[in-house]
């Protein structure tokens, strides 16, 4: 058993309440490799951002429970040797299972999210207090969620989604326990998140859903999951170097930092974070042609990545300053 304490970590509970204070949100960034991690921290530092650096089952078997953990105390001890002080949480993102979310805890991790959201109200409700009460004795923070949100990334797919019930949301928080809860109000996962025609704007995110969901339950954690943007300058340097995203769009940046304003203390990005990394190397490779040292490709796509995440603290979802 390895305590998150050790690595230097947190859990979620005192940034949420900050960041519902505070009118802002947390960035939680989905990392795979060394490079995405370093941009995080780094731009996490440099504007002095609390973060959530959030890892799914995919990315745990891909880059190994082991190193994932050594991964993060070196994360952490790069903050301190720096003489920074923001606090960092290490989060298991659409865990599917109790076991999965207690193996998560048992290495290190210190917030786990456990999405029963495909369940039944009351299966999801049992799953989620059976994790809940087993992360608490471990002063672990348990995320989960109500509504279903459609799209692909990693394993999470769903062919269509549904709104958060909010008359269902009192009920879930007072049975289960839940640190957090991720609702859906009309994002979704993966870089094609609408199918618009030609001319066709992106329909705004159902603020009357969260405006209900906050009088039921004034002053909780509030999640949104799938909130990239689909920066159109990535998907662009895609295309231009070989690539093939037709239609990728996704949720507008103001309507993101508006929702930052109500209870959402965490907005998830991890496809803005795909799309700048792959949108830079292709670039390099493609100007660069005799180019093969690894470095060279993804040292670019790292400093795109950072300053990509520091647009994000600091004008999307605010939490700039507010370590």
């Amino acid at each position: 058993m390895y305590s998150y304490k050790e690595l230097g970590l947190v859990n979620t509970r005192e940034m949420y309440a900050k960041a519902i204070d505070g009118k802002y949100a947390v960035p939680g960034y989905n990392f795979n490799n060394m490079e995405q991690l370093q941009a995080i921290i780094t731009a996490g530092m440099e504007t002095d951002s609390p973060l959530v650096l959030q890892v799914s089952k995919g990315a745990r078997d891909y880059a190994n429970q082991i190193l994932l953990r050594h991964m993060a105390r070196g994360a952490m001890e790069i903050v301190k040797e720096g003489g920074s002080n923001i606090p960092v949480a290490l989060h298991l993102d659409h865990g599917d299972s109790y076991e999965l979310c207690v193996s998560c805890i048992e290495s290190g991790f210190s917030s786990v999210m456990i999405d029963g959201s495909a369940l039944s109200f009351e299966e999801n409700a049992a799953l989620t207090k059976k994790v809940v009460d087993y992360a608490h004795q471990h002063d672990v923070t348990v995320e989960g969620e109500l509504g279903v949100l459609a799209g692909i990334e990693d394993e999470v797919s769903h062919e269509k989604s549904h709104y958060t019930r909010p008359e269902e949301v009192e009920e879930f928080v007072t049975k289960t326990g839940v640190d957090s809860l991720a609702i859906s109000i009309g994002t979704s996962h993966g870089a094609y998140k609408f199918k618009l025609e030609p001319g066709e704007e992106v329909p705004p995110l159902r603020f009357d859903i969260l405006e209900e969901v906050e009088k039921r339950i004034p002053g909780f954690a509030i999640v949104l999951h799938g909130s990239s943007s689909v920066v159109p300058e990535y998907v662009d340097i895609i295309n231009k170097y070989g690539g093939n995203l037709e239609n990728a769009v996704g949720v507008p940046e103001e309507q993101l930092r508006r929702a930052a304003r109500y209870a959402v203390c965490k907005i998830n990005i991890d496809s803005d974070g795909r799309l700048a990394m792959t949108a830079k190397i292709r670039e390099t490779l493609a100007n660069k042609p005799a180019e093969f040292d690894p470095r060279k490709y993804l040292g670019p796509a790292r400093d795109e990545l950072i300053r990509m995440y520091r647009h994000k603290n600091e004008n999307v979802v605010g939490s700039a300053g507010k370590a």
